[in-house]
Order: structure tokens, then C-alpha cells, then sequence
């Protein structure tokens, strides 16, 4: 075997032992929360993997405890989600498309700002949104969530979406103002049927960035009947002495359910929105 073929084999076995070690690192938590959550006892500690007997007890106290709204959280977060998502992918499909389609005065500043500002995280302006909810006395409300988390969409995803945009051929918006199309009816009949993978992409990111936000969640929402799974999950296991992991596991295995679910049925659109959003600046 010549040294050129030593060398590809030896690539492609240390390549293939490093995905071996990264699938073991990222599959061995979640099995072991999966396994935790119909363990007996309180505590996620235990001397084998695999335990020695089975119950569901945890999940039924998810639904049945009087200390804790899963229920309750559970609709909160889904409705803060589903809410947040089609207001911020909406805003982000209209900003991108006029940004793509459209040429009008200081545009280039306008992606300029836009990339500078989606480089610093989100928190950095928690405080000021803070004082600006409180001054408008949505504190505890939580369409005060859908409401940043819906505005906030654009500046972090407008420039993959507008990147797509920019792969679509003019000569379509041309023909169909040809034949009489206006600027809304391109972007609704042709623009948006050619967009279901970019528009996948943005959707199940909207999605799932409510679904686990904690920090912002925990900062407006005040009453326990308003909060959210990242929260009352938190408030589990932090205000009884760190004593409920094995519930806390079950109702960390039925928040994970749904996105799992989306992320199987939608993969190939993600990431096809994903490499495409990004061939073009």
C-alpha cells in the first residue's frame, strides 16, 4: 500500500472515531435523562446506566401535582412559540424581500447596521427592554414575549433570508409584472412557493429559540401561572433543595419530544435553507 493511500486511511479512521467520540458525548446525556426519567426515587444519581426497574410515576406527577403547572407551562410556551414564530418569520420575509428585490437610498447601511447589530447577543439589551416593557406595564404579560421575540427575528435572520431571495431569478418578477402583478402578489404567489426551504429554516429557528429561552422568560414573567417551561422547570428543582431531578428529567423529555419531532420531519428543508440562504450575500 503506497504512503498516499496510508494517509487517506488513517484520515478516515481518525475521522471516523472523532464523530464516534462526538455521538457518545452528545447521546450519553440525553439517554441517561431519558433513563433517569422513569427511574424510582428522586435522584438522577445511580451506579448503573439502565435501571433496575421501571416507572412513570414522574410523568404523572407532571400532570397531576398541585405545585406544578406542567400543564399549564406547557400551553404558555407553546402558545409564546407559535405566536412568536409566524410574527417573526412574517417580518423577516418582508424585510428580506424588499431588501433583496428593492434598490432605494442608503439600503447598503441598511445591511451594515443590521450585520453589526446581529453580532452582539440579545441580552446585552435586557435591561432596556426591561424598562421599556415596564414603562408600557406589560411586565407578566406574556405577549410581552411574543412581542420581543417577533421583532427581534429580523435582525438576526434577515440576511440568511434575503440570501436566498438573492438565488431566485428576477426575470419571474419580471414576467409577472408583464402580466400585471403587483410588488405584494410576486412576493405571495411566486416568491413564497419557491421559498418553502429557507422558509422551513426560519420557522423551526423562531420556533424553538421561545420554546428554550430562559433568561428573558425569567426576567418578565412574574406570576407562577404565566411562566413558561424554562422557567417553572427551573423553579422545580431550585426551590426544593435540588430534591425533584427525576421529574424534572420526565418533563425535560417532553419539552424535548416536539422539537425532536420537527427537526425528523423537517431536516432536509433545514438544511437546504441553511446552504442556499448562505451562497449569496
Amino acid at each position: 500500500m503506497s504512503n498516499r493511500k496510508q494517509k487517506n486511511v488513517v484520515r478516515l479512521a481518525l475521522s471516523y472515531l472523532m464523530l464516534i467520540i462526538l455521538a457518545v458525548c452528545a447521546v450519553y446525556p440525553a439517554l441517561w435523562i431519558i433513563l433517569g426519567s422513569v427511574r424510582p426515587g428522586k435522584s438522577l444519581y445511580s451506579k448503573t446506566l439502565i435501571p433496575e426497574s421501571f416507572t412513570l410515576q414522574h410523568y404523572s406527577e407532571l400532570f397531576n401535582s398541585r405545585i406544578i403547572l406542567f400543564p399549564q407551562w406547557y400551553m404558555n410556551t407553546l402558545k409564546i412559540a407559535v405566536l412568536s414564530m409566524l410574527l417573526g418569520v412574517a417580518l423577516t420575509l418582508l424585510t428580506s424581500y424588499a431588501l433583496s428585490r428593492f434598490r432605494f437610498k442608503n439600503r447598503q447601511n441598511f445591511l451594515s447596521i443590521l450585520m453589526i447589530l446581529g453580532m452582539f447577543p440579545g441580552f446585552m439589551s435586557m435591561i432596556a427592554i426591561f424598562l421599556l416593557l415596564k414603562e408600557w406595564s406589560l411586565l407578566d404579560n406574556p405577549y410581552a414575549l411574543v412581542l420581543v421575540y417577533s421583532c427581534g427575528a429580523p435582525l438576526g435572520l434577515t440576511l440568511i433570508a434575503k440570501g436566498f431571495f438573492d438565488t431566485i431569478p428576477r426575470s419571474l418578477d419580471e414576467a409577472a409584472r408583464i402580466d400585471g402583478a403587483g410588488n405584494f402578489r410576486i412576493f405571495a404567489h411566486i416568491i413564497l412557493p419557491l421559498s418553502r426551504p429557507i422558509l422551513t429554516y426560519l420557522a423551526l429557528l423562531q420556533f424553538v429559540g421561545p420554546w428554550v429561552d430562559f433568561i428573558f422568560a425569567r426576567l418578565i414573567l412574574r406570576s407562577k401561572e404565566n411562566w413558561t417551561l424554562a422557567v417553572g422547570m427551573w423553579d422545580m428543582v431550585a426551590s426544593q433543595q435540588n430534591s425533584n431531578f427525576t421529574v424534572f428529567a420526565a418533563g425535560a423529555v417532553l419539552i424535548a419530544v416536539p422539537i425532536t419531532i420537527l427537526f425528523m420531519i423537517m431536516q432536509r428543508f433545514l438544511v437546504e435553507g441553511l446552504t442556499s440562504g448562505a451562497s449569496k450575500g
